[in-house]
C-alpha cells in the first residue's frame, strides 16, 4: 500500500527565521562530543515483492522491476538508549520548555476558554501538514455536525485524535495509540481505524510497488514489536521532555504503524508525552503551527533521524515550539480583545447566561441553539435570549444552517483563527 503522510508540500524553507534552531545546527557542527555513543540508524532487510497490478497495465520495466527484492526498514530498540545531544541542541530544547511552561501557566490560568482554542488550532495545523486545509468556519460546521467539506471533516477528527492523546497520556501505551488512531480515522476510513497496518507502507516513489520509495517503513510483521519498544522509551523519565517526545514522535514516525494517519497520530503522541511528563498542564501547544514554518525542514530532520542523527529533530521540534508560542500568544491577545471588546457592550446581570456564551463563541464560534443548550445547561428561552443579546451587541450574526437549523457566527472569531493559520503557513511560498 501507498503511503504519502510524510511528504513535504513544497520546497519552503525558512530563509529569515529559525534563528535558535539554526544557531544550534551551526554550533553542533557535524558530530557529537567524541565519547558520545552514536544513536543507530535504521537497518534494512530484503524481502519479495508481490504486486496486486495487472501485468498488461505496466511497462517491461516496471514489470522487470517488480521481480526483484525490495528493502524495508529495520528499527532499531531504542527503549534502553542513552540520550546524548549537542551541547546547542540540548540548550535550545531547554530553553524551548521554558517557553512552553510559562505559556502553559500563562494562558491556563485564564478563565477564557483558550484550551479548547488552541488544541482545535494544533489540529488545524497538524493536518494541513498532510495537504488537509480547511477555513476555521468549515472545521465549526463540521463541529456541529452540519454539511462541510470533507478536509473539514478529517480535521475535527484529529481535534478528537488530540482530545484522546491528552486524556490517555497517563497511560500511554500501545492500546493509547490504537485509540488515538482509532478516534481520528473512524469517520474517513473506518475499516483501517484503530488497527496496526497488514501490509507494507511506502513514502513517495511510485504507487504501484516501493522500489522507488524515499522510505520503505519495517514489514508489518515487525510493527507491534517495534512499538512496544517505542512504549518503553515513553516510559521513560531519565530525558528531558521536549528531548524526549521529539525522539519518541521520530522513532513513532519511521516505524509508521499505520496504513494512513501516520503523521497526524504521531503528533498527537507529542502532545501527549508533553502533557505526560507535565511540560504542559492545562493547554495544547500548538507545536504543529510551529512546524509549519519550515516543513521541508521538519521532513529533513525526520530523514536525518533515520540516518542516525537525532539531532535536527529536536532542533526542530524546539524551533517549532518558539515559534508555536509567538503565534499562540497572538491569537490569545486577539481573542481577549475580542471578549473584552463584547463585555464592554453587553449590559447584564452578573448571572445572565450572556456571560458563559461568549466564552462558548470563543472556543465554538459557530452555533445553534441546541449548543447553547448542551453546553450550558440553559433551556431554549434563555438561550435565545442570550444569543439575541450578542446579535444585538455585535458579536453574532445569523447565517443559514445546511440543516433548516438556525446558524450564528462570530466574525471576529473567525477572523482570529484564520488569521492564526496564515502565520502558521506564512512561509510556505507555492503553496496550491
Amino acid at each position: 500500500m501507498f503511503s504519502v503522510g510524510d511528504q513535504p508540500r513544497t520546497p519552503a524553507g525558512s530563509p529569515d527565521g529559525g534563528e535558535r534552531a539554526t544557531r544550534a545546527r551551526a554550533e553542533n557542527g557535524a558530530a557529537l562530543t567524541a565519547d558520545a555513543p552514536p544513536w543507530p540508524a535504521v537497518d534494512v532487510e530484503e524481502l519479495p515483492w508481490r504486486s496486486s497490478f495487472a501485468p498488461e497495465l505496466l511497462s517491461r520495466s516496471q514489470r522487470e522491476q517488480l521481480g526483484q527484492p525490495y528493502r524495508a526498514a529495520i528499527t532499531p530498540p531504542i527503549a534502553d538508549l542513552e540520550v546524548r545531544l549537542p551541547r546547542a541542541t540540548a540548550a535550545a530544547a531547554e530553553e524551548a520548555s521554558v517557553v512552553i511552561r510559562d505559556f502553559d501557566v500563562e494562558v491556563g490560568s485564564d478563565v477564557a476558554p483558550f484550551a479548547a482554542i488552541l488544541l482545535r488550532s494544533e489540529s488545524a495545523s497538524s493536518s494541513e501538514i498532510e495537504n488537509l486545509t480547511s477555513g476555521a468556519k468549515q472545521i465549526a460546521l463540521a463541529e456541529l455536525g452540519e454539511d462541510a467539506k470533507r478536509n473539514a471533516t478529517q480535521i475535527v477528527g484529529n481535534v478528537h485524535a488530540m482530545q484522546a492523546a491528552v486524556a490517555l497520556s497517563e497511560r500511554l501505551d500501545g492500546a493509547s495509540i490504537l485509540e488515538m488512531h482509532r478516534t481520528l480515522m473512524e469517520t474517513a476510513e473506518p475499516e483501517i481505524a484503530g488497527r496496526w497496518r497488514e501490509q507494507q507502507v511506502w513514502i513517495g516513489g511510485g504507487g504501484y510497488s516501493p522500489h522507488r520509495a524515499a522510505f520503505v517503513p519495517p514489514h508489518a510483521r515487525l510493527v507491534p514489536g517495534a512499538i512496544d519498544d517505542l512504549v518503553a522509551f515513553t516510559a521513560r523519565e531519565d530525558i528531558p521532555a521536549l528531548q524526549h517526545a521529539a525522539i519518541a514522535h521520530a522513532q513513532f514516525e519511521t516505524i509508521h504503524p499505520f496504513p494512513d494517519g501516520n503523521g497526524r497520530t504521531g503528533r498527537a503522541l507529542i502532545h501527549a508525552l508533553l502533557r505526560k511528563r507535565a511540560l504542559t498542564r492545562s493547554v495544547t501547544v500548538p507545536v504543529s503551527a510551529g512546524l509549519l514554518v519550515d516543513t521541508r525542514g521538519y521532513f529533513d530532520a525526520l530523514t536525518a533521524y533515520r540516518q542516525g542523527d537525532p539531532a535536527p529533530i529536536v532542533d526542530a521540534m524546539a524551533q517549532a515550539s518558539f515559534d508555536a508560542v509567538t503565534n499562540g500568544r497572538q491569537l490569545v491577545a486577539e481573542l481577549r480583545g475580542v471578549r473584552e471588546r463584547w463585555a464592554g457592550t453587553v449590559k447584564a446581570r452578573s448571572d445572565s447566561t450572556v456571560w458563559p456564551l461568549m466564552d462558548l463563541v470563543l472556543r465554538q464560534p459557530v452555533i445553534n441553539t441546541a449548543i447553547v443548550q448542551r453546553e450550558l445547561g440553559v433551556s431554549h428561552t434563555n438561550a435565545m435570549r442570550a444569543v439575541t443579546r450578542l446579535v444585538d451587541a455585535g458579536a453574532l450574526a445569523e447565517v443559514g444552517g445546511r440543516r433548516r437549523s438556525i446558524l450564528w457566527q462570530s466574525s471576529e472569531v473567525l477572523t482570529a483563527l484564520d488569521a492564526f493559520a496564515a502565520r502558521a503557513g506564512r512561509r510556505q511560498l507555492g503553496r496550491p
